[in-house]
């Protein structure tokens, strides 16, 4: 629907000026939308690049085309907070069994601690290391499966039976031992340095949407502590580009954007009109203010989304099998299942990313009680997780969509002892070594790369930074992050990581 354009006060001709003619009928609500299609589909140039500037030239800024030919449409980026341990899930570690109470200095294996790379890389960490040089034992059993005879841990039943479908990273590190670790996964930086956008905003803005009736890049979690919203923030890049958080609630998919009791669909169009038509006067004056473009798009998306994003998160039409799958038939599962499912739900609407927590904030931080602890979230998360990558191959979906499942950092090969008065039963943080893992779209099946030492104490095999992982969901979604820039903004050379290319089909 277009907004006829308002009169020029300035002027006393019944027509506008052809200048603000153009203005209003291209900020319009169906200029906003060809203009944004043509913009995506290359049709319409950015003004920037029109203007041959050079600088602006080398940036390439985004015109909604992928750099080079996809591998992936959409993102799936499973996180659990806390930092599970990679040895009771992904990397089991038997001699953790054969020495354990022992110190490092106390068994026939290469003292990590004394390892030249080691002690490189925590000149750079921030926190300390803390190793905690007494071995603790491994808390659970584990067994290989699998055409290559992948090591994984007997709490993890369901997930065991997709081991071919997953490439296994297993040489990760971090260079922050506290939890700004969890930031710094989803920023690609260390918080107290000057915040990157997080890497769903990076793929919003290189890419677009992938559908106008809902957000490019959501979140679905719940949280106690607030800071969790910064992993889904554009910082630089603006807000337009951040995540839209969502609830699973059927009465309030969408927290704060539901229209208000008593306020007819009619009357809420019309609240939408009148403010477009202000954000278009003041859109005449400044053309080029990022934020009224930005505004207008906001509330037009927002109205758009009532509409669609309940029925995009309505979980009831899935038959009972698909949901059974997902675990959602279950007490323990039913929470994590739901919002996988929510996720897989999205990924066939094309949303193009969608960041989904499967913890409480830190609740894989088991510095006393692993055993239990750890027991417990593995329990309320294998079969969801299971459930999304088998359902994914049964719709069709594999090829298209790259799921990414991660933590902020590992535990430490020895037991916690921060107090010596409490006989800790636990494992401390572990910046210098552990393991995520991706499975779909342009992801080779069955394979482990990179490899921690013996203990699991810091990865000496093909070592990967955090934003190596984020290079590499962009290069599978046809990015290059070495050409995402903002004129302006000086971005670090670890900014922009390194695809994985060993991990690629």
């Amino acid at each position: 629907m277009n907004v006829p354009a308002l009169p020029d006060p300035n002027t006393t001709s019944c027509c506008p000026p052809r200048r603000q003619f153009l203005a209003d009928m291209g900020l319009g609500f169906t200029g906003l939308a060809l203009g944004a299609m043509l913009h995506r589909d290359g049709v319409a140039a950015d003004p920037d690049k029109a203007t041959g500037d050079a600088h602006h030239k080398s940036l390439e800024v985004p015109d909604g085309r992928p750099h080079h030919a996809p591998r992936a449409k959409n993102v799936i980026w499973i996180f659990l907070s806390g930092g599970y341990s990679q040895m009771e899930t992904w990397d089991p570690k038997p001699a953790l069994n054969t020495y354990a109470g022992k110190t490092y200095e106390q068994t026939p294996l290469p003292n990590p601690l004394k390892d030249p790379l080691f002690e490189l890389r925590s000149r750079d960490v921030i926190g300390g290391a803390r190793p905690h040089a007494q071995i603790f034992p491994m808390q659970v059993g584990f067994r290989r499966y699998g055409e290559l005879g992948i090591g994984i841990t007997d709490w993890w039943p369901e997930l065991a039976t997709c081991v071919d479908d997953i490439s296994f990273v297993r040489s990760m590190y971090t260079t922050d031992n506290d939890h700004n670790a969890e930031f710094q996964m989803h920023h690609g930086r260390h918080k107290l340095d000057p915040p990157e956008p997080v890497l769903g905003s990076w793929i919003h803005y290189g890419l677009g949407t992938g559908n106008e009736n809902l957000p490019s890049f959501v979140f679905l979690g719940k949280y106690k502590d607030t800071r969790v919203r910064w992993n889904f923030d554009a910082n630089y890049l603006g807000p337009a580009h951040s995540g839209v958080e969502l609830s699973l609630d059927p009465g309030d998919p969408l927290p704060f954007g539901r229209r208000r009791p008593g306020v007819l669909a009619a009357e809420q169009r019309n609240q939408f009109d009148f403010i477009n038509r202000l954000n278009r006067l003041t859109s005449v004056e400044y053309p080029e203010d990022a934020a009224v473009r930005a505004r207008i798009k906001s509330y037009e998306l927002a109205y758009r989304m009532q509409r669609s994003v309940p029925e995009a998160v309505n979980l009831s039409g899935e038959t009972a099998t698909t949901q059974k799958l997902y675990g959602i038939d279950n007490k323990t599962t039913a929470v994590y299942g739901r919002r996988l499912l929510a996720a897989r739900r999205l990924a066939e609407r094309g949303v193009r990313y969608s960041l989904v927590y499967l913890s409480d904030y830190g609740e894989w931080d088991s510095h006393n009680k692993l055993q239990e602890l750890h027991a417990r979230s593995c329990q309320r998360v294998d079969r969801p997780i299971a459930g999304l990558l088998k359902d994914l191959k049964q719709r069709g979906l594999w090829d298209d969509t790259l799921v990414v499942c991660c933590t902020e950092f590992g535990r430490t090969p020895g037991l916690e002892v921060r107090d010596t008065k409490t006989k800790f039963t636990g494992r401390d943080h572990h910046p210098h070594g552990f393991t995520v893992w991706l499975a779909g779209a342009g992801v080779k099946r069955g394979t482990i790369h990179g490899r921690t030492d013996e203990l699991g104490f810091h990865a000496v095999e093909n070592p990967h930074y955090v934003t190596d992982l984020h290079a590499t969901v962009l290069h599978l979604l046809g990015l290059d992050s070495r050409r995402l820039e903002i004129p302006g903004r000086k971005r670090l050379d670890v900014d922009y990581g390194r695809p994985i290319t060993e991990i690629m089909t």
